[in-house]
């Protein structure tokens, strides 16, 4: 049995981490941190998991919770994962960084782009990018996962077939992506009140979102070629979620029966991408709730482009699902355990 802490447990994400741990068959949740419910039941913070987790929130400790645990999420803000890790990784324990302190081969990238110095550079050369189906046998012997972000999660496992395999040119790939309000966190802010958000649709951060640097750095590698990728993101007013609809230009004309064969293929083995025959096109509801990315195309031959959608819910494959995959083949399990259940529909 492995035994299992959050730090971090009553955000969106770590309520998810502890959700869904909660019927994993091979893991007992051990520990559980908050800054603002110590001494409550998780049960009462979250009325969901009432009947289903007795657990307390506890104040951070973190040499307590290293003592009693085989593996540490870390699901905090960026700035603070790693300042806790170097006392976690003497302790020979393995973790899992839900934030953005370990995503970056480069400290100077992580740095320009979130604005703080990075607390452990030593330990980056040692870290690997947890996309379960791109990193698969690098994760089986990680102590350090740096688990990807969610738009960055539903855009790779967009290209990652085509860009391996060289059929698309990689100086004008442009994603349109639309993610659910939970990707702001459960903060309050005037921006993600219901009346400011419902029946609206916003773009933000227009080429300076902080997931671009990460997104380049893993299609740069899996073109072998610099990568610059034109990203716009978008909230729109639903619960989770994300669709990116990406665009890239095809260097030979094909058919998109043919890139159906390449794509299944290449995700032959991975439980977790579906991908949709011609003609249907993926939608957030069919992932909801579910550890699925699921993805569709379309050819455009008048402009010779290739358009891909790719849909994952944001907060189970773009975050909590996928970061219990990686523990999954961290400690040899199957990674489907405990991330069985399809989405919700309705």
């Amino acid at each position: 049995m492995i035994s299992a802490s959050i730090v971090g447990a009553t955000g969106y994400v770590g309520e998810e981490l502890v959700r869904i741990l909660s019927t994993h068959p091979d893991t007992k949740i051990v520990g559980a941190t908050t800054q603002n419910y110590v001494g409550q039941d998780i049960g009462d913070v979250f009325p969901s998991l009432r009947g289903r987790v007795n657990l307390v929130c506890e104040e951070l400790n973190i040499q307590n919770i290293v003592k009693k645990s085989d593996i540490i999420f870390l699901s905090l803000p960026h700035g603070h994962s790693a300042a806790l890790t170097k006392e976690v990784l003497s302790y020979n324990k393995k973790i899992i960084d839900m934030g953005a302190d370990f995503r970056f081969d480069s400290k100077e990238v992580y740095e320009k782009w979130y604005g703080v110095s990075h607390a452990l550079p030593e330990v980056l050369s040692d870290v690997v990018y947890g996309l379960p189906e791109i990193n698969r046998e690098k994760i089986k012997d990680a102590n350090i996962i740096g688990n990807p972000g969610c738009y960055p999660t539903s855009i790779i496992l967009g290209l990652a077939p085509v860009l391996e395999n060289n059929l698309v040119e990689t100086e004008s790939i442009i994603s349109d992506s639309k993610s659910a309000i939970s990707g702001a966190g459960r903060g309050a802010s005037v921006s993600n009140l219901f009346t400011e958000i419902s029946g609206s649709v916003k773009a933000y951060n227009i080429s300076k979102h902080r997931h671009t640097p990460e997104i380049n750095q893993e299609l740069s590698k899996l073109a072998k070629n610099d990568v610059h990728i034109t990203f716009t993101p978008h909230v729109v007013p639903m619960s989770r979620g994300i669709l990116s609809t990406i665009y890239c230009r095809l260097k030979n004309i094909t058919t998109a029966e043919d890139v159906i064969g390449l794509y299944k293929e290449y995700y032959r083995g991975s439980s977790f991408v579906r991908i949709m025959n011609k003609g249907v096109y993926p939608e957030t509801r069919w992932v909801y709730g579910s550890n699925f990315c699921d993805i569709g195309f379309e050819i455009d031959e008048y402009n010779k482009r290739l358009i891909i959608v790719s849909a994952i819910d944001n907060v189970v494959k773009g975050a909590a699902g996928q970061g219990i995959q990686n523990m999954n083949i961290m400690f040899g399990l199957p990674e489907t355990t405990g991330l069985e259940a399809p989405g919700l529909y309705i």
